[in-house]
């Protein structure tokens, strides 16, 4: 059978509708290299592996070196001692998910585990939480926006596993001070997981282009493990990331074994058993490329882009960044003269793609940028200064009184399909759950709902999203 032209062809008119992945111009979901060479050779290895199975290292050996090479290239980077082992898993939630079942499986005698997190640890804890049956201490941040280390110690008891911090945390960029937390997590006996899901990649050679960053490596005694993503500022395909532990006694619990059944002997690192070789590949291919002076180089340019974009926003009326980025994560909010969400609609119209935040917890919304060294930043400081000026004329997304009552009075425990469809409706949006041509004031309802409301929402949208599309074809006898 030939390969139809008509498929491919199909694919990319699809993809017309994806926000571009290359360019430098999405702000969010995507982390561009801008080096060509660097697409490349990882779309190659992605294909060339994408039929090998990682589910037995002795079938494919070669995909066993690939993890072996790309874990030492973390440790190494991350201050590991010699007995540091690792993983590469399919992305950062993986990660941290195995970190907390790593964590509470290491204590079968605890019935009721524990995980103390800071408030903006990032929400893959809550969701590891809810599968693993761990439940979340909450812990408020001090007024940076970073852990407080006193508040953290005083929640830990004789029922945690597991202490949580960030390096960055995604909310506002800023690292967590894990000297203090780890050592808090140490006195205690309890492992101290850092999140370095984004920063794991940038912070180590901010470090050594002589910026300052707080410590939060291997090197930090008390830190027992270490998530770090291959697919943000690595730059490799989706999705790889890598979990560290600082000893294999450490990741023991981790591995999942069953030969309590007929068939082979099930033996898993990941909460995967068949996967695919490409992510794996790919990464490996990606980083071998780009090398150790190739992501000094790549971070010097970027992080050179984040001071002008700070400096540069914090030059606009109406803007204010809300905190001094560690790394490569900047989040900017508005004054009462500049709706956000207004300004992340003009954006988009614009070209270019950001990511709103919904107030919480007592914070206003704002905007979230993932800067990446394709990143063009006098480009976008000029689109923004548009945006801006054009959001303050036109005003603030409306929520009709009616609807926002409406809103404030739903419970999520009991939201119906009616009043759902309701809603729908009232913004602008189709039964079949497709976007209206502003989102502005679909995030400006969200953001008047409560967390748990904002969640009962989306999940139904996100219901309505899934269906299936069917074709019938006929049989030709």
């Amino acid at each position: 059978m030939t390969s139809d032209p008509a498929v491919l062809e199909q694919l990319r008119a699809m993809q017309e509708h994806d926000v571009p992945v290359r360019g430098g111009r999405t702000l969010a979901y995507v982390y561009d290299s801008g080096l060509a060479d660097a697409d490349e050779i990882g779309r190659a290895a992605v294909a060339a592996y994408a039929g090998a199975n990682g589910l037995d290292p002795t079938a494919f050996p070669s995909l066993l070196t690939m993890e072996n090479e790309l874990v030492g290239f973390a440790c190494d980077l991350l201050d590991a001692p010699e007995s540091t082992v690792g993983t590469v898993t399919s992305g950062g939630t993986e990660s941290v998910l195995l970190a907390v079942q790593t964590a509470r499986d290491a204590h079968p005698q605890i019935e009721r585990p524990r995980m103390v997190l800071p408030a903006t640890a990032h929400a893959a804890f809550h969701k590891a939480a809810h599968y693993f049956g761990v439940e979340p201490v909450v812990v408020p941040v001090a007024e940076d926006h970073r852990a407080h280390p006193d508040r953290m110690a005083s929640a830990i008891d004789d029922r945690t596993v597991l202490v949580v911090a960030s390096a960055p945390s995604y909310a506002h960029g800023v690292v967590d001070p894990v000297t203090s937390v780890a050592a808090a997590a140490a006195a205690r006996g309890v492992r101290c997981h850092v999140d370095a899901c984004i920063g794991g990649w940038v912070l180590p050679y901010a470090t050594r282009l002589g910026r300052p960053v707080p410590a939060w490596t291997f090197a930090v005694d008390g830190v027992t493990s270490i998530s770090v993503d291959l697919h943000k500022y690595a730059y490799a395909p989706k999705g790889t990331s890598i979990l560290l532990h600082r000893a294999p006694e450490l990741r023991r619990p981790q591995f999942f074994a069953s030969a309590r059944w007929p068939g082979y002997t099930m033996l898993n690192s990941t909460m995967q058993s068949t996967k695919s070789g490409g992510p794996l590949a790919g990464a490996w291919a990606v980083v071998r490329q780009i090398g150790d002076a190739g992501y000094l180089e790549l971070n010097r340019r970027m992080l050179a882009g984040v001071d002008a974009l700070v400096a540069a926003i914090d030059r606009i009326d109406a803007l204010h960044t809300v905190a001094r980025p560690d790394s490569t994560l900047v989040v900017f909010g508005t004054d009462d003269s500049c709706d956000v969400f207004t300004l992340t609609d003009l954006l988009s119209r614009a070209g270019w793609y950001v990511q709103p935040q919904l107030s919480f917890a007592g914070e206003p919304p704002t905007i979230h940028l993932s800067v990446s060294p394709a990143t063009q930043v006098d480009a976008f400081v000029g689109a923004l200064r548009d945006a801006v000026a054009e959001a303050v004329r036109v005003g603030p997304a409306q929520v009709s009184p009616d609807i926002a009552e409406f809103v404030r009075a739903l419970d999520a425990a009991t939201l119906t399909d009616e009043d759902f469809a309701g809603l729908l409706a009232a913004v602008g949006m189709d039964g079949d759950g497709g976007l209206p041509e502003s989102m502005a004031t679909v995030n400006a309802l969200l953001d008047i709902a409560a967390p748990a409301l904002r969640e009962a929402l989306l999940t139904a949208y996100l219901d309505r999203l899934a269906r299936p599309v069917r074709r019938r074809h006929t049989v030709e006898p």
